[in-house]
């Protein structure tokens, strides 16, 4: 039920907003500010569990342990990075059927070659246009005989073979089945704007701070034509900043000011409804 909720969702908006994360405390923050879905970011998700750059580093288990904790902490559509499925198609069809029982309403699988980087990096590689068309097919098998979920197919073709490749491959993925396509950062507004009016389906949009693609507001990617956004940085480069900022203020011996009070502090974490919640057994 979560992914055809998931789809009645996306068919009834024009457009949808999600904010990233990559941990548990900030998927609750952003469900509590009443974002309807949330993109659960590969980029965040390494740097949060292991302080490392998102370059394969990671595997597929601490990744579904990490996503089974922004879970819990969540109410919301939660979008997963599947990355490229780790390992053969049938590697791929277990990725999906896991996320699905963990409650993802959505999975992005991609057509780079493992171990990925991030798609604003160097080094990318993407696997061969039929290899990719399997690992797509493996997905959205996976969602048809096995999970409850919603499938995102991502290219990284554009970075070494070129826009008209990507777009070959993103309508390709949309053929054989994925609700959503995400063609990887797309160097102009004219890539943007080619692959908005030339593939079909759904379309996702990928917003970095300093990445590779031009930085637009949510209203001007709407404008393009794409039906989702997602901005991988935008929380996690203020939290690394301002956190930096209070270490240093700390190392020379002042302690800044709260941003907060402890008791705001305390709410959002969900001292307040635990403790509603404890009265059940020891107020009768």
């Amino acid at each position: 039920m979560i992914a055809d909720n998931f789809r009645q969702f996306l068919a009834s908006n024009k457009f949808i907003l999600t904010p990233c994360c990559g941990d548990a405390l900030t998927a609750k923050l952003i469900a509590q500010a009443e974002f309807p879905a949330t993109f659960v970011s590969g980029f965040g998700l390494v740097a949060s569990r292991l302080g490392l750059p998102d370059t394969g580093l990671i595997s597929f288990g601490e990744i579904l342990d990490q996503f089974r904790s922004i879970k819990s902490a969540a109410d919301n559509f939660l979008i997963v990075d599947g990355d490229t499925g780790y390992g053969n198609e049938m590697n791929v069809r277990r990725t999906v059927a896991e996320y699905s029982r963990a409650g993802a309403a959505c999975v992005m699988i991609e057509d780079q070659v493992a171990p990925k980087r991030c798609g604003h990096t160097e080094g990318k590689q993407v696997i061969d246009y039929d290899a990719a068309c399997r690992r797509i097919q493996a997905a959205v098998d996976a969602r048809n005989e096995i999970g409850d979920i919603a499938i995102i197919a991502r290219t990284d073709a554009l970075a070494t073979l070129g826009i008209d490749e990507a777009i070959r491959r993103a309508n390709k993925f949309h053929e054989i089945g994925c609700e959503i396509t995400f063609v990887e950062s797309p160097g102009s507004i004219e890539d943007l704007q080619r692959i908005a009016a030339e593939t079909n389906g759904y379309r996702m949009a990928n917003m970095l701070e300093g990445g590779l693609t031009p930085f637009l507001q949510p209203a001007e990617v709407s404008e393009l034509g794409f039906s989702i956004v997602a901005y991988p940085f935008t929380i996690l480069t203020r939290v690394v900043k301002e956190t930096q900022r209070v270490l240093e203020s700390m190392r020379s011996g002042v302690i800044p000011d709260p941003a907060m009070t402890f008791a705001e502090l305390r709410k959002v974490v969900g001292f307040d409804d635990y403790y509603e919640m404890e009265k059940r057994y020891h107020h009768r």
